[in-house]
């Protein structure tokens, strides 16, 4: 059974323990310093600022800097007092209302007091009530009492500012090494597809278009990347984040911190039915992508067809369709996110606060539960920024269901058969092959050729004509191993060419098509194709062979000419005589030409002949035949019909049989058309 997307893709992100490892440390160690700030803040809020509202007492002299001057009087806080301080009396610093005041009496911080002239004040608590001398303290003299406090405050501040900064650089160290991991994990994977798309067999690429390969190897990995760069790490932040913050809210209060733990299921059971239905749309939304690209690159390909025949509005309509269908399950997509998101996350945090409400406002007023200034601060702080990874995670569920869905896509296409790939050096070979009773369908049991059987000998030039759909380009798909027969057996130098690997039976065989495909780059990549066994004094020796110098050497570059996309530049008989060139730079011991000439014009066929003369020496030549004047000198010409061998022999020999290669070879020479003879 194979294993679920996420555990592949959770196999691909651990591929580099080590630098997960070191990310995850920089993380926890940024978060953990980054929250210090509510524990920093609750200290200078409830010792350094509300702090004052305490107990003070007279002592005898300014022996510290805790000690302030006020009205000939030396006051301390009681709870900064040393070993050695002799308390004369005993306040109580209180605010009421806008104002402060110093009570000559310990009285309870939670007691209320109303003024009853400028030396008393009635002072009620649990205690019950009682009128107590007192003192208002004047604005200009409010200062002294938070004097001691400041040279804290500042080193507390500068405590939280060098943790900020050591955070920002444990930041960075884990944003870095998370994108790097992720990009590396992206590179491997689209190296893995590509490397997968080369092992496919031939009847894949047969079946699947190839916008539709294109977009999984493109699109899909793209959306992936997205997962790794933005998506896990949102995720693996936010879940770091969000519980340093629980821990922080359990260190503060352990009743609140449950009252916020509870909301979690609530996020993870939406998560759930989100996946259930974001998975759907986006399966749906990613092939009709799939089908947009392919329709599109079929468009490009054929576009001078579809303006000959008019076909526009056609095509127009089925491009029209396809994009009117992915904008309906986009919009489904957006219908889902829109109702998550935000209204999500703003739900939650609205329960969290309901909650925190309700227990403050219940309990946190009795004597035995006050909540202190600082711990309300640092509550609501935290409380505040467990929303925001969480805010955060949400939003990126629609992106991370839509990596889910092209990871899927990618991953089956990974898990496609594939061929084994060996590469492992044989000797060259003579050049014999040799057909035992081949039988081949590429559907089942709808044979296209039936009990073939024929000997080319090493050096041999064989060619094979028939009709449309003989089967001649099936036998060349057999000798290269794109398929393999269902009946028979297919022999190169007497050797089953099944017990070889696909690559070692094409080392030493070479192609030309019909329609030969020129790659971007320059005249002498397109020969070499940037093998670095073959030299530039080779490659341009096979161009001067076939005789194709005669036209680079007029371009501004020569042999260093940039060459666009399919050769474009060149007329459709010099890209054929580079193909040619091609194939005599890799000196193939077997070569195939696939009617090679049937696209040439009458002038060019000259040229033409001439380089397949020149390839024709030293090697096995198999020609697939459309211009029957090309191939009189064969050694041997193989006459194919509905997939059965009905005539062999020299071309002297089958026009004295005056069978079916004569009468093709009596309809050319009378000028009849190729394309209705063929």
């Amino acid at each position: 059974m194979k294993p679920s997307t996420e555990k592949r893709l959770l196999r691909y992100a651990l591929s580099s323990k080590k630098t997960i490892s070191i990310a995850l440390i920089c993380l926890i160690i940024a978060v953990g310093l980054e929250l210090t700030g509510p524990f920093i803040a609750k200290k200078i809020i409830d010792n350094h600022i509300v702090g004052i509202q305490t107990e003070w007492v007279q002592v005898e002299e300014q022996n510290d800097k805790n000690t302030i001057a006020y009205k000939n009087r030396f006051l301390k806080r009681s709870d900064r007092l040393n070993a050695d301080d002799q308390v004369i009396e005993t306040y109580t610093f209180i605010q009421s209302s806008r104002h402060y005041y110093l009570i000559h009496d310990q009285i309870p911080l939670d007691s209320s007091i109303q003024v009853v002239n400028d030396e008393s004040v009635t002072v009620t608590s649990n205690n019950g009530t009682e009128t107590v001398a007192a003192e208002k303290v004047a604005v200009r003299e409010l200062y002294r009492f938070f004097e001691p406090e400041l040279n804290p405050i500042v080193w507390l501040l500068v405590l939280y500012l060098g943790l900020i900064l050591i955070a920002a650089i444990f930041q960075y160290m884990k944003t870095y090494l998370l994108q790097v991991h992720a990009n590396k994990i992206i590179q491997r994977m689209r190296n893995d597809v590509f490397t997968k798309v080369e092992e496919l067999p031939m009847h894949y690429f047969v079946k699947q278009p190839a916008g539709k390969i294109l977009a999984r190897v493109t699109n899909d990995t793209e959306a992936i990347k997205e997962l790794y760069v933005k998506v896990l790490e949102t995720f693996v932040n936010g879940f770091i984040y969000m519980s340093g913050i629980m821990i922080a809210l359990f260190l503060l209060n352990e009743t609140l911190a449950m009252i916020c733990l509870i909301l979690l299921p609530i996020l993870l059971l939406f998560m759930k039915f989100y996946k259930k239905y974001a998975g759907k749309y986006n399966r749906v939304i990613r092939s009709v992508n799939s089908d947009i690209n392919a329709s599109i690159n079929e468009s490009i390909q054929t576009m001078p067809i579809i303006q000959a025949f008019r076909r526009t509005d056609e095509r127009q309509q089925e491009f029209e369709q396809l994009n009117d269908r992915h904008y309906r399950y986009q919009k489904k997509m957006i219908a889902l996110s829109a109702l998550t998101s935000f209204n999500l996350v703003n739900a939650i945090r609205g329960i969290a606060f309901v909650g925190f409400i309700w227990y403050f406002g219940s309990r946190s007023f009795s004597v035995e539960n006050v909540i202190s200034t600082g711990l309300l601060y640092a509550f609501v702080d935290y409380l505040t920024r467990l929303f925001e990874p969480l805010t955060q995670m949400v939003n990126q569920l629609p992106q991370l269901e839509q990596a889910r869905v092209s990871a899927g896509r990618v991953f089956e296409l990974l898990d496609e058969d594939s061929e084994v790939i060996d590469n492992k050096e044989i000797d060259r070979i003579r050049g014999e092959v040799t057909f035992y009773n081949v039988s081949f369908a590429y559907e089942k049991d709808d044979y296209i050729l039936k009990n073939v059987a024929f000997t080319v000998l090493p050096g041999q030039t064989v060619a094979f004509v028939g009709y449309t759909g003989s089967g001649k380009s099936s036998i060349m798909n057999l000798l290269f191993r794109f398929y393999d027969p269902q009946k028979g057996i297919i022999a190169i130098d007497g050797i089953d060419s099944a017990s070889l690997t696909r690559q070692q039976v094409r080392q030493h065989i070479g192609i030309v098509l019909q329609d030969p495909f020129i790659f971007t780059g320059t005249v002498l990549s397109n020969i070499t194709l940037d093998d670095p066994t073959i030299k530039r004094e080779q490659a341009i020796a096979a161009l001067k062979a076939v005789g194709a110098d005669r036209f680079i050497e007029k371009l501004p570059k020569q042999y260093d000419e940039p060459v666009g996309e399919k050769g474009s530049e060149f007329s459709t008989g010099q890209r054929q005589l580079l193909s040619f060139a091609r194939a005599l730079a890799f000196n193939p011991a077997i070569l195939v030409l696939d009617e090679a000439t049937a696209n040439i014009d009458t002038e060019t066929e000259g040229m033409i002949q001439q380089a397949m003369n020149i390839l024709a020496e030293g090697r096995t030549m198999l020609v697939i035949a459309h211009r029957l004047s090309t191939i009189q000198h064969a050694d041997q010409i193989i006459v194919l019909e509905n997939g059965q061998i009905i005539e062999k022999g020299t071309h002297d020999q089958l026009i004295e049989e005056d069978g079916n290669y004569y009468q093709m070879f009596k309809m050319q020479q009378g000028g009849l058309s190729e394309q209705a003879i063929l």
